[in-house]
């Protein structure tokens, strides 16, 4: 079995297909989905999608493109809306510093306010981070030091020594069909790096579709491709990815039936 631990499964491209793309993914071996939150004021149309199928699950957060429209959110707020039995994860929450959407300072007090929610409820908080290494260290360095939590930073491109940190921290890193691009050799040297209890597999889809698929819509049977590039990269069988990412899976989503 293997896991996508991070899809979009109500964006606007699945909505037409949606009992498909499910059908599709359980036929490839996906025994689990998260579909993950990008606006809380959106969560109910996420949890829809969740309740519908037994195999998929959802987080409720924010996502740093939308840190502006969203800000103020609390911590308690967040944690209330965690104790829905399909909500397993908090986020995305995080540093985009690539887009010009969310303002820095926004995103950081979002940023915050989740890692709380995760300190207090124990759920992993889905970390986006993009071109904001130093910061993003610095958060969750300062936020350890006042109590731990789990997190993973998901579609991992940054580099080396953030990856590292946030090892070191306690977190896990998560990979998407990125991984399978010819241009990506430094991340599959990251990803042959680092420890096997900290990896996670996933597809962001309908985001980033592997090689195999470039330029088509992403899906979650798709994280196969992604798999097999990482069992490659690492020199192991796909079975022992799927064993090592999917236990992986289970001891950070805990919430996630298994």
């Amino acid at each position: 079995m293997l896991v996508d631990s991070h899809c979009h499964l109500d964006f606007p491209d699945f909505a037409e297909d949606l009992d498909g793309i499910v059908s599709r993914a359980r036929a490839a071996g996906i025994g689990r989905m998260v579909t993950i939150s990008t606006r809380v004021r959106r969560l109910n149309g996420l949890l829809a999608i969740a309740e519908r199928y037994d195999d998929v699950y959802c987080s409720v957060g924010t996502h740093p493109h939308h840190a502006d429209e969203e800000d103020g959110i609390s911590p308690d707020e967040l944690i209330a809306l965690s104790q829905h039995p399909k909500v397993v994860a908090l986020g995305e929450a995080g540093l985009d510093y690539f887009y010009d959407n969310g303002s820095p300072e926004a995103q950081a007090r979002g940023f915050r306010a989740h890692i709380a929610a995760a300190r207090a409820t124990g759920l992993p908080l889905v970390i986006h981070t993009r071109e904001a290494d130093e910061d993003c260290a610095r958060i969750l360095e300062d936020e350890v030091a006042k109590g731990s939590f789990r997190a993973v930073l998901h579609c991992y491109t940054g580099g080396r020594e953030l990856a590292l940190k946030a090892v070191s921290l306690g977190l896990y890193v998560g990979f998407t069909g990125i991984l399978t691009f010819k241009k990506s050799e430094a991340l599959r040297a990251l990803a042959a790096e680092l420890p096997s209890d900290r990896i996670l597999v996933e597809t962001d889809s309908p985001y980033l579709a592997p090689g195999k698929f470039r330029g088509k819509r992403n899906e979650p049977a798709y994280v196969v491709e992604v798999a097999k590039v990482l069992a490659e990269t690492r020199g192991v069988s796909l079975d022992e990815i799927s064993r090592q990412t999917s236990e992986n899976f289970f001891r950070l989503f805990s919430k996630v039936k298994a």
